[in-house]
């Protein structure tokens, strides 16, 4: 029987670890990864909104993803906050009945709670942490079966860079 996975990927958490660690996501490849690895059908990204990256939008969604926003606040010093936290998890939650199983990607610890519910649940497929080197010490005490990890898929899912001639 075939299995009805969601993903649901904190978008932040996984472009700054991916980059912290010199590298760069192939989204098409990640989502195409996340299909035949774990029967995702639906993965969502959760993201703060900002009007000037519509191309990066349609990208995403070009790629399969469903993409999930949250305001953006511009502080004082230019920086850009849309912590989107809350949405994931109450995503998750609404969806609950809908889907088998979840993958959750993120290394930030406070989705421990929503984790440790999953795995409770029997509805966590996977934990895939960005970062293996660089995570919430609480998401550690995650059982090591549920837990993967994207820096060790750069071979499969890194963004090739192009050859200048």
């Amino acid at each position: 029987m075939r299995k009805n996975n969601f993903a649901f990927i904190d978008s932040n958490n996984l472009h700054l670890a991916v980059k912290d660690l010199g590298w760069n996501l192939d989204y098409g490849k990640f989502r195409k990864y996340l299909t035949e690895k774990y029967h995702v059908n639906k993965a969502y990204i959760f993201i703060g909104y900002v009007k000037k990256h519509q191309d990066l939008y349609k990208s995403l969604q070009g790629r399969g993803y469903i993409l999930i926003f949250k305001p953006t606040l511009v502080y004082k010093d230019g920086s850009t906050k849309g912590n989107c936290d809350a949405e994931l998890v109450l995503q998750a939650m609404i969806d609950f009945d809908n889907y088998d199983q979840s993958v959750m990607v993120t290394g930030d610890g406070d989705f421990y709670c929503l984790v440790d519910y999953m795995i409770k649940q029997k509805k966590l497929a996977k934990l895939m942490v960005p970062n293996q080197k660089k995570y919430s010490a609480l998401l550690k005490s995650v059982p090591s079966e549920y837990l993967a990890f994207v820096s060790d898929l750069k071979s499969k899912v890194g963004l090739k860079k192009k050859r200048t001639s």
